[in-house]
């Protein structure tokens, strides 16, 4: 028998200061228009002083694991999705079980860049349905504007900071929320979107050439990957989830781009008030840019509960993972 899931509760956290269009324009060149015209955004938050991508992801967790009634001691995982880690070691699923008190918690990170919290969701899955785990929390915690050449306008205006939390456990009826999930990887376009790390040869050895830990991308080559395969992508997990695209009520995707957003949208025929977007607000927040759009919506009145809705997301590698899941009452 098979062992439905439950989408406990979701939440997110963002920092505190924020970064207008008009602000960049005092250290590149750029505009306002330029911007909002080319991606839909207006506004990014991002971090400042000492706060971390790790701290974000606590409080986020602090929400979720509050909005569940879990308490900590019952978590059996703890994923932590991120693309740039506050340390290498420990890891960022370590750092948020310590202070959230989850201490019969395993630990470990992912890293499937924007697409990590639909990786996340798609592991936890498989941990609790094989008995492995009746409780699994989520964390997908980015901050990129560490990372960023701030010097160059065809990057560095893209992206925000920000954090997504979601706990999954055993359900206590028969649905299961999760439906269907689909992981994928093209590791032959890779190249789309790099960020290396620094490090240097043994002083015994030929030295090498650093390169800056600066996140570099094709944004033309990511465009035309992204609208040409990922609208084929969702049709296949729709097609797995037992339900025709009509029924599902919701849209959630990456907020890379609103172009992207758009085109999906006209793709996959989907009325424009049921594909929730908020790039304006906090720009592209890599794997948390989900779980952010899709609280905020909730919170907002935008998602009507109870409701069926894909999440989708794609990102460095290249990858893509998107699931059918349905969202009860109650949940953020």
């Amino acid at each position: 028998m098979s062992i439905p899931i439950k989408i406990a509760a979701i939440g997110f956290q963002v920092p505190s200061t924020v970064v207008t269009n008009d602000d960049l324009t005092k250290i590149i060149d750029t505009s306002d228009e330029w911007i909002r015209t080319r991606t839909g955004i207006e506004r990014r938050h991002v971090l400042s002083g000492n706060e971390t991508a790790v701290g974000m992801g606590i409080k986020a967790a602090e929400k979720v694991i509050k909005k569940s009634k879990i308490d900590a001691d019952k978590i059996d995982f703890i994923i932590a999705a991120a693309s740039v880690e506050t340390h290498a070691y420990p890891s960022s699923a370590c750092e948020i079980q310590a202070a959230v008190g989850a201490v019969n918690a395993a630990c470990f990170d992912i890293t499937a860049a924007c697409s990590g919290l639909i990786y996340g969701m798609g592991i936890a899955r498989a941990l609790i349905k094989s008995e492995s785990a009746k409780t699994v929390l989520i964390v997908a915690t980015d901050a990129v504007s560490r990372c960023l050449d701030w010097t160059d306008r065809t990057s560095c205006v893209l992206f925000g900071d920000g954090a997504g939390a979601m706990m999954l456990t055993v359900s206590d009826d028969e649905q299961d929320d999760i439906l269907a999930v689909d992981l994928k990887a093209e590791g032959q376009y890779g190249n789309f979107i790099k960020m290396p790390i620094p490090g240097k040869n043994c002083p015994l050895v030929e030295p090498n050439e650093e390169e800056k830990m600066f996140v570099k991308m094709d944004g033309k080559e990511v465009y035309k990957y992204v609208v040409t395969k990922l609208p084929g992508y969702i049709e296949e997990c729709v097609a797995k989830s037992g339900l025709k695209m009509n029924e599902i009520d919701y849209l959630i995707p990456h907020q890379a781009n609103m172009r992207i957003i758009e085109a999906l949208e006209k793709r996959l025929e989907f009325n424009p008030e049921n594909v929730i977007s908020n790039i304006q607000e906090y720009a592209n927040t890599s794997a948390a840019s989900i779980p952010i759009a899709l609280t905020e919506a909730i919170e907002q009145g935008k998602i009507k509960l109870p409701c069926s809705a894909i999440l989708t997301g794609f990102g460095a590698g290249m990858t893509v993972g998107t699931t059918v899941v349905k969202l009860r009452e109650g949940i953020a």
